[in-house]
C-alpha cells in the first residue's frame, strides 16, 4: 500500500521508453519523475521515495527527500505568493501550497511560518498555519506519554517561562529557561525527554536524558579534564549554571549529580570554589 504524502520503500521495475516506474506491493506502477535517476535506481532494487500526487491528480515519486512529511509540523520559507495562496519551499522542485483559507494571516516572501502538512479533500499535500487544530494542548491517557519518554522537539515560539515546543508533532510542551542551557531558535528540531505529565495535563519536557542516563559519561568527562589540569578545577556544585555549560556543556544539575557521584565514590574533594581529584 503506498501512502500519499509519505516516504515509502517501493521496487525498480524495468524502465519504459524514457520512463521510470515504481511498483508498490499491489502491484500499482508509480512514475518516478525525477529527470536524474538516483544511481541504485537499478531493476528489481528497492528505492526510497516521496509519493506524491501530481497536478492531474495521479500519484508521482520522487527520490528527492522533503523537509517535513503529511503530519509533521516543519518551519518553512515563503518564495512566492499568488491567487491561490503563498507557496512554501519544502525542499522538492515542486513548491508547497498553502491556501489562503488556512492562513492565520498575511504572509510575506522570505518569511518563515509554522505550518503542518495534510492531506486536501482531493487527496493532495498542502500545508496549513492554522496548527492548532491538529496540535493538542493536553495529554490524554491515551495517546501513552509518560515521565523520561524520548520524544522529537520541534522550538516554536520563547515565552515569560522559556520556550513553547511542539511534541512529536502532536502536543505543545514546555521548556522551561532555568533547564536550557544552549541558543535555541525557531525550528530548530531537538531529541527531548517528557520532565512531567502536570496535573492541568499540560507536558513539560526538557532536553537532558532523565535521572543519571548521562552522569557516567559526564563523570569520566570531569576525571580527564581533572587529570590533565593537575587534578585542580576552579568550578564546583556552588559555580553559576553559565560558567558550568561553559566548561562542560551540561546543565548545574547534571553537573552537581556527577560530582556527587564521583565524591561518593571518594574520587574526588569538592571544595567552595574548586574541586579536587583524590
Amino acid at each position: 500500500m503506498i501512502n500519499i504524502g509519505k516516504i515509502n520503500t517501493l521496487k525498480v521495475l524495468k524502465q519504459q521508453g524514457h520512463e521510470q516506474y515504481l511498483e508498490d506491493g499491489a502491484s500499482r506502477k508509480i512514475l518516478l519523475v525525477d529527470k536524474k535517476l538516483p544511481a541504485n535506481c537499478q531493476p528489481g532494487n528497492n528505492l526510497e521515495v516521496f509519493v506524491y500526487v501530481d497536478s492531474e491528480g495521479h500519484p508521482v515519486a520522487t527520490a528527492q527527500l522533503p523537509l517535513a512529511q503529511v503530519d509533521e509540523v516543519a518551519w518553512l520559507k515563503v518564495v512566492s505568493i499568488n491567487y491561490y495562496g503563498a507557496f512554501l519551499d519544502w525542499g522538492l522542485a515542486k513548491n508547497l501550497l498553502l491556501p489562503f483559507g488556512e492562513q492565520l494571516g498575511e504572509m510575506a516572501v522570505g518569511q518563515a511560518y509554522l505550518v503542518k502538512l495534510f492531506l486536501d479533500d482531493k487527496g493532495r499535500v498542502a500545508a496549513t498555519a492554522k496548527i492548532d487544530k491538529f496540535i493538542t494542548e493536553e495529554a490524554a491517557d491515551a495517546d501513552g506519554f509518560h515521565n523520561g519518554q524520548k520524544v522529537s522537539l520541534l522550538i516554536a515560539d520563547k515565552t515569560e517561562l522559556g520556550f513553547k515546543a511542539i511534541v512529536n508533532d502532536s502536543h505543545w510542551g514546555l521548556l522551561y529557561q532555568n533547564e536550557v542551557f544552549q541558543p535555541l531558535e525557531k525550528g530548530q528540531k531537538h531529541t527531548g525527554y517528557i520532565k512531567q505529565i502536570r496535573e492541568d495535563k499540560k507536558i513539560d519536557v526538557t532536553l537532558n536524558p532523565p535521572g543519571y542516563a548521562k552522569i557516567d559519561p559526564l563523570a569520566g568527562q570531569i576525571m580527564a579534564k581533572l587529570k590533565a589540569n593537575g587534578g585542580v578545577l576552579q568550578i564546583s556544585d556552588k559555580s553559576p549554571p553559565e560558567a558550568v555549560y561553559s566548561a562542560f556543556g551540561v546543565s548545574k544539575k547534571a553537573f552537581k549529580q556527577a560530582i556527587g557521584a564521583l565524591y561518593k565514590q571518594q574520587l574526588i574533594d569538592i571544595e567552595k570554589n574548586a574541586i579536587r581529584l583524590l
